[in-house]
Parts: structure tokens; C-alpha cells; sequence
């Protein structure tokens, strides 16, 4: 079968197309505003967990964005060769065929997209639940023997619906939303930072976790007792494993921007640029902020955090009693910008396709403000009863070695492309290449290897998931 170019399909949906109305500035943010959502202030805790030693748990954060940064200056080209909507849905189906490009389509809308939404929008209700107790989880709305509603389900859904009404009114709201929570979550992170390297650090704590720094090992709580177990061999890959998986997933979203690319002027410069910026924001921050965490808390109190809350903990330390209200906050404005994001780019994706008559027809239109109104609202649809199913999380961790997948076959696509069409017009060139990204596909081919050896629940199912895109778009082929 033969790839079919978007550009005639889309217009064909609609005359008039999508408005080019984002800057570089509102790029940027939708890069670095998609990246950061609860993560930084949860992950670090299951990170410490898992190699036990201030300097591999710096190395993994520092690793992380590295490599981030590597795949975002690789999609640069893809973007400035492809700068229509639907990002790696179109890089896919353009590298290798329609059917590679509908798998990650079908995951994207099934679990990856609109689970995350629905786990951001579920994190933003708990979070909320510390300012508001009405809306916690263990307020129970509706019960039966099977099912149950909780007050936080019903805000989760809530938050869903308005920032999919506020981006069915048009682009420009859903950026102005994402442009000023952005660059409030980050200033909010950088005095976080500010305030717990010059009120809470210690010099004590500090000096007491980088003992041993260099030494991998696995910490357990068993009965208040502390138990530290030397890694090597398989077990020492395996820890890097789970750790980098949460360190590079805290950093995930960041290629959303190429979704909308249709919209963003200059997108040929404007895509590669805010690629890059956002990623090398998000990746100081980050890094910043773990920095932080060794400075104010002891490694095993970073480990063992309450629910994993690594953020309220150190908050307590800086600020004392008020510091749970500050981090709920920070991470109720971090959440409902990370959100936006998400939702403005996420449909898309479902709209591309139905310009390929892979979705629903009427997904392949837009509204009068120019948008995809109708992928907009699915997309709402099946997020909402994800969080409504309380298996958001579940359904999160089984995709994880789907998307490491997905990003090392759009890597390779580089490489094909640059065989399949040498006089294609390239105005932005991956940087390093061919190097950086082989470092790339060959860090995150042995991180799928890892984690479909050490974490076959997940794994295995997850693939499945992706597999069962196959029927289904034969199935959608003899139908057409």
C-alpha cells in the first residue's frame, strides 16, 4: 500500500485549515508545559528506591534528559519535513506505511494520550484534595458492589471537560491557558529550589548521601528496619532499568508540539527551536530540583516517602506545616497547565487519521474557530471513562515499552527517510547525526529490552495492546 500524503486530505476536510497563530514563545511552553506535570514531585521517591546512592540517583535525571534532548533534536527534522498536524502519527506512516503510522495511532488513543490525561487530571483532583477536602478520593459519591464514584473521579472529569470546551473555542485560548500556567509552574519550581538550597539544605544531609555515592544498591523498609542490598550483574541493569523508566517518562510529552505543527508559524524553524528549548528548561529544572531533594532530605527519607510525595516532604522541611498547602498548589496549577497540553495536542492526531479514513469521518473536520472540535470531545470521551474505570494507572504502565518502541522506530525513520527521498527539503538537519541518534535508538532499544525482561507484566500486555491495532485496521480496510 501506498503512503498517502495528509496535505490533500486535510484540505479536503476543511477549506480554510488550521490557523498559524503560535510563536516560538507559545511552542516552547507547549513543549515544556506538556513535560511537566506531578513526576518531578512523586517519581524520584521509587528512583531512590531503586539504586540507593545520591550519585546514580543524580545520574539518572541527568541520563534522562540527555537522551530527551538527543530525540527532540532528531524530530526537529521531522517536524521542518512533515510540518502538518499529527506529529509521529505522520513521521511513522511517512518512514515506513499506513499501517506502522495507524499502531501508534490506535495506542495513542487507546491508552497513551488519554490515559495520561486521565491519570494528570486524577492527580490534579487528590492534589486538590488538600485544599479542598470535599473532593478526596474517599468521599464516595455512588457505590455498588463493582463500582464506585468518588468526588476526586467526578473533578478529574470536570477539569477534562472544561479544557476541552476552552480548546474547542479555538487554538489561541488553549495556548494562552498553556503559555501563563507554564511559565507560572516554572517559576513556582525555580523558587522551590531557591528556597530549599538556602533555607532547608543542610550541610550534614548533604555530606551523608554522597557517602558511597557510587555504590548501586536496592532499599527496602522492612519494619522500620532499613535494608541495603549491593546490585550487580543482571540485578544492576535491572535498577537502571525502573529508575531510567521513571526518570524519562517524567520527561515524556515533550513532542507534542509536533502535533500541532500546522499551526505554529514558521514551523520549520519555530518546531526544531522549541523542541530544543523546552527540553533543555524541563531538563535543568529537573535536575535542579533532585539536587534539591539530597540537599534537604536524607536518602532513605527520599526513598520512603509518604505515597511516594517526595515533593510535600521536602516542602514540610522548608516551610514547615504550611509546606503541604504550597506543593498542593504547585501541583494543582503544574497539572491543569500539563493537561492543556496534552488535550490541545493529543486530538490532532485523531484528526490526521481521519483525514486518512482511519477514525470516525467527522473527526476529519474542523469547527468555525478552526479546530477539531469533534476529535476534541472524543478524545474528552474516552478519557473520562478511563478515569471513571479507576485503571488509569494501569493501563499507563502497560504502554510504557509501546512508546520506548514507537520512539526508536520514528528515530529510525530518519535514516530511512534520508534513503527513501535524499532530495526532500530538510531546512533543519538532526544534530549529531548520524551519531546521536544511533546513542538514542541504542539507549532506548536496551531500556525496552531491560524492562520486557524485569517487568513482563506490564510489557507483555502493553505490546498486546499495540497488536491489536493489526486486526483492527484491516478490519477498518475492508469496511473502506
Amino acid at each position: 500500500m501506498q503512503n498517502q500524503p495528509v496535505i490533500s486530505t486535510t484540505r479536503n476536510a476543511n477549506k480554510e485549515g488550521f490557523k498559524k497563530s503560535l510563536g516560538l514563545l507559545d511552542a516552547t511552553m507547549i513543549v515544556a508545559g506538556s513535560m511537566i506535570g506531578s513526576g518531578i514531585f512523586i517519581v524520584s521517591s521509587e528512583i531512590a528506591r531503586s539504586v540507593g546512592s545520591a550519585g546514580y540517583f543524580l545520574l539518572m535525571w541527568v541520563l534522562a534528559g540527555i537522551v530527551t534532548m538527543i530525540a527532540a533534536l532528531s524530530y526537529g527534522e521531522l517536524a521542518a519535513m512533515f510540518p502538518r498536524a499529527g506529529g509521529q502519527y505522520v513521521y511513522l506512516r511517512e518512514a515506513y506505511n499506513p499501517l506502522v503510522g495507524f499502531l501508534y495511532g490506535w495506542s495513542f488513543f487507546a491508552v497513551i494520550q488519554t490515559g495520561t490525561i486521565a491519570a494528570v487530571a486524577v492527580a490534579f483532583a487528590k492534589f486538590t484534595a488538600y485544599v479542598i477536602p470535599a473532593v478526596g478520593e474517599n468521599k464516595i459519591l455512588f457505590a455498588t458492589s463493582w463500582f464506585s464514584v468518588s468526588a476526586a473521579q467526578l473533578l478529574a472529569i470536570g477539569m477534562i471537560i472544561l479544557l476541552t470546551y476552552i480548546n474547542s473555542r479555538g487554538i489561541k485560548k488553549g495556548t494562552i491557558i498553556q503559555t501563563s500556567f507554564t511559565i507560572i509552574k516554572i517559576f513556582s519550581l525555580l523558587a522551590l529550589i531557591v528556597f530549599g538550597l538556602s533555607w532547608g539544605a543542610k550541610a550534614e544531609i548533604w555530606h551523608a548521601n554522597w557517602q558511597n555515592a557510587w555504590t548501586l544498591s536496592s532499599l527496602k523498609n522492612q519494619n522500620g528496619q532499613l535494608i541495603k542490598t549491593g546490585l550487580t550483574g543482571l540485578a544492576f541493569m535491572g535498577a537502571i532499568a525502573v529508575a531510567m523508566k521513571g526518570t524519562l517518562f517524567s520527561s515524556d510529552s515533550w513532542h507534542n508540539v509536533t502535533m500541532i505543527a500546522s499551526e505554529v508559524n514558521r514551523p520549520k524553524r519555530n518546531l526544531g527551536l522549541s523542541l530544543f528549548l523546552g527540553t533543555l528548561i524541563v531538563t535543568i529544572i529537573y535536575v535542579l530540583t533532585n539536587i534539591m531533594y539530597l540537599a534537604v532530605l536524607p536518602m532513605h527519607e527520599i526513598a520512603f516517602a509518604k505515597d511516594d510525595r517526595i515533593g510535600i516532604v521536602a516542602a514540610e522541611h522548608i516551610f514547615g506545616s504550611s509546606g503541604t498547602l504550597i506543593i498542593a498548589l504547585m501541583i494543582m496549577v503544574s497539572t491543569f497547565g500539563c493537561n492543556n497540553g496534552l488535550i490541545l495536542a493529543g486530538a490532532r492526531v485523531y484528526y490526521t487519521m481521519a483525514c486518512d479514513k482511519l477514525f470516525f469521518r467527522k473527526a476529519g473536520t474542523l469547527n468555525k474557530q478552526r479546530v477539531p472540535g469533534y476529535s476534541l470531545w472524543v478524545q474528552c470521551l474516552w478519557a473520562s471513562l478511563l478515569c471513571l474505570s479507576g485503571k488509569y494507572n494501569d493501563l499507563l504502565a502497560l504502554v510504557i515499552f509501546g512508546v520506548l518502541v514507537f520512539y526508536v522506530l520514528t528515530i529510525i525513520g530518519i535514516y530511512i527517510l534520508r534513503i527513501k527521498r535524499p532530495d526532500e527539503e530538510r531546512t533543519y538537519k538532526a544534530f549529531g547525526y548520524p551519531f546521536l541518534p544511533a546513542i538514542y535508538i541504542l539507549v532506548a532499544t536496551i531500556l525496552a529490552i531491560l524492562l520486557l525482561i524485569f517487568e513482563t507484566n506490564y510489557t507483555l500486555p502493553g505490546l498486546g495492546i499495540i497488536l491489536l491495532g493489526i486486526p483492527i485496521y484491516y478490519l477498518i480496510l475492508k469496511k473502506k
